[in-house]
């Protein structure tokens, strides 16, 4: 099953693999999307869908060095030369729209940004910047509801932007501990308002962001990204996590997106999402339904075969291994991972992995 051809709403995908979102940290100059990362994604186009690496839609949002965005005319040009890239050799391609939050550090940020978050409270570790090495995470200024309302219109204006850019859709980022999941979680949100206190509170920014990236370019066109029981950048599970996931999903359900995009990170040694969690998320979920966390082809195929999941997403073995489609019909071996390049400048260990030659 995983080779045959899918349909997922606005998409036909060749086959059911999908590229998962990776940041790489290529867009050395002004968060602008270039050349070299046009080639890297061209080069994984047999992927059935390729999901950009997170991109901001805001300034405040570019907490890592040279990641992407998505908020002003040159980065959509930019993002165009990808676009264009993937579509010549037949490929689909949507963008993932992330904004940081409290997960940077300001040295990173453009002139006239700020970090914020739904409240002051500092994200733990640190975070690198190009200029000053490692940095404990900058003190974010809470969100009052004007904030939140203009970041809203930020998710939307980039929508906007992304199908300008010639994207086949996007995916909302409300995963890893970033700024929509800073919202969902109530060890990072303390916030009593309308927007915090509650499960309904706490999902309400996702469900508007949601609700106004659909409006901007259909509902067909937004699928979303969610990581419960995940514990990146001090998040974590939580008494009632499986009923506050259950209650987003069949808000966003309503919706009529896209997909929802499920990510189990266990495989790198966070707690699992339960099964049964996974299949009650898939049954609240009336639309395409991706699972990502560990797979490779044999896991891959079970999990098609036995109903769990209609698309497979598949991480580090695509960055790697640029035809990894190609590999997996053949069984052929994998190249090695070179994870000092992940989040360095340049080709090396970004479009030097070598495909098959036969």
């Amino acid at each position: 099953m995983l080779f045959e051809p899918f349909v997922a709403r606005s998409l036909s995908l060749s086959n059911r693999t999908v590229m998962s979102p990776m940041t790489r940290s290529r867009a050395v100059d002004s968060n602008t999307p270039n050349a070299l990362m046009a080639e890297y994604y061209a080069q994984r186009a047999s992927a059935g869908l390729i999901i950009t690496e997170g991109v901001s839609p805001s300034p405040s949002g570019l907490g890592y060095p040279r990641i992407p965005g998505l908020f002003n005319d040159a980065q959509v040009r930019g993002w165009r030369m990808v676009t264009d890239a993937v579509h010549a050799k037949g490929g689909k391609i949507v963008i993932q729209l992330m904004h940081t939050g409290r997960v940077t550090h300001v040295a990173n940020l453009p002139a006239g940004a700020e970090v914020v978050g739904p409240c002051a409270v500092v994200c733990p570790g640190e975070m690198y910047s190009d200029s000053l090495g490692m940095q404990p995470h900058s003190v974010p200024r809470p969100m009052n509801e004007r904030d939140i309302a203009h970041a809203v219109s930020e998710y939307a204006e980039s929508a906007r932007l992304a199908i300008a850019a010639g994207f086949d859709g996007i995916e909302l980022h409300a995963a890893n501990g970033y700024l929509i999941e800073q919202f969902l979680n109530p060890n990072v949100n303390l916030r009593t308002d309308a927007y915090g206190g509650s499960v309904e509170g706490r999902n309400r920014f996702a469900i508007e962001v949601a609700r106004a990236a659909a409006q901007a370019i259909g509902a067909e066109k937004v699928g979303i990204r969610l990581s419960p029981y995940g514990v990146f950048n001090g998040t974590g599970p939580f008494p009632d996590v499986d009923a506050q996931y259950l209650a987003l999903a069949t808000g966003l359900s309503a919706l009529g997106l896209l997909y929802l995009h499920v990510l189990d990170h266990s495989a790198m040694g966070a707690p699992p999402v339960p099964e049964e969690l996974k299949a009650k998320l898939r049954a609240s979920f009336a639309g395409p339904f991706i699972l990502a966390g560990g797979f490779d082809r044999n896991t891959a195929e079970s999990a098609l075969a036995e109903g769990r999941a209609d698309l497979i997403a598949f991480a580090r073995p695509f960055l790697a291994n640029p035809d990894l489609v190609h590999r997996m019909k053949l069984d052929a071996p994998m190249n090695a991972l070179d994870m000092s390049t992940f989040y360095t400048p340049g080709p090396k260990g970004y479009t030097d992995y070598p495909a098959l030659t036969a």
